[in-house]
């Protein structure tokens, strides 16, 4: 499977939104496999992990998400379920739409779904497999917003911003740093 040619099926080859989108998962892609490679697992399936890397963010189109070239209706907190629905319906093994729905922030459990009221499917979307915890630590060290798109984050700037959205989220990406070593 390329994904790229999936990419190409919701984004126009060449619009700001593709080029942003591949730019950001090109990126996330490397960070994952460069933390697969380095934890030495055999049971790690690299080509799995590069596939779900470049496909986790499909659902941004469907955001109302300007700065990214997004001009959906959703808010952009639920480009992960939505994206896991764009990879079922294309008939995806599951695991790929698993990775799309719990990357986002450090994964969302229900606990916060619900006391935030939050527009989102009610069930806990935080990222169970290694794989899974992989490319969710893996993305939130890239931004897709294109004046920060070159600069990759630090472990102290990722745990500041999680802890700003929910101390829950910084704890459980330490946890996943602190165990990939990063």
């Amino acid at each position: 499977m390329d994904p790229l040619q999936v990419i190409e099926k919701f984004y126009p080859s060449g619009s700001k939104t593709h080029t942003i989108l591949v730019n950001h998962s090109l990126q996330v892609a490397k960070k994952s496999l460069e933390i697969a490679r380095n934890l030495a697992d055999p049971d790690l399936d690299l080509d799995f992990i590069e596939q779900a890397a470049m496909l986790h963010d499909i659902g941004i189109f469907l955001t109302a998400s300007p700065g990214i070239a997004c001009t959906g209706d959703a808010p952009y907190i639920c480009h992960g379920y939505l994206g896991r629905q764009i990879l079922d319906k294309e008939g995806f093994d599951p695991a790929f739409g698993l990775v799309a729905e719990r990357h986002t922030g450090a994964g969302i459990c229900l606990e916060t779904i619900i006391g935030r009221n939050l527009p989102l499917p009610r069930r806990d979307m935080v990222p169970i497999t290694l794989a899974e915890k992989i490319i969710c630590c893996a993305d939130k060290f890239f931004s897709k917003t294109p004046q920060h798109q070159h600069r990759k984050m630090t472990v102290s700037d990722i745990m500041a911003e999680l802890t700003a959205i929910d101390p829950a989220h910084a704890r459980r990406f330490a946890r996943w740093a602190a165990a990939f070593k990063l």
